[in-house]
């Protein structure tokens, strides 16, 4: 895939919310499932190992539809989502983590997200 606008991925970014959203609410479902199945596990109403295991598909097919928009599914826990993109002659990933209200940040590739900065907005 191609470099995102920040206009482009802030859009994609919107289209993805329900998805995420959706990864966030099975990725809960699937550790608690996980938890209850360990040897001592508290029992919980979500199911067993049938549950356990599609929770696990369903998060992969909800990874999968993250990454064939361009964007990088970076983090799991929180979801960290980035967006090629180049800023000022930069190659940069547009950044939003998992609480972010919107796409507001970037880092240089070749900083990570320890060199993650503030969008400026453009005049």
């Amino acid at each position: 895939m191609g470099l995102f606008t920040v206009a482009e991925a802030r859009a994609e970014l919107t289209r993805l919310r329900p998805v995420l959203d959706e990864l966030v609410e099975v990725r809960a479902e699937a550790a608690e499932l996980a938890a209850s199945l360990r040897p001592g596990g508290r029992d919980t109403g979500l199911g067993g190992l049938p549950e356990w295991k599609a929770a696990q598909a369903r998060l992969d097919d909800l990874m999968t539809a993250v990454q064939v928009t361009g964007a990088e599914l970076k983090g799991f826990a929180p979801l960290l989502v980035d967006f090629p993109a180049t800023l000022d002659g930069d190659d940069v990933l547009l950044c939003w983590l998992e609480g972010d209200p919107e796409l507001s940040w970037y880092h240089r590739v070749d900083l990570g997200f320890a060199g993650r900065r503030p969008l400026r907005e453009s005049p």
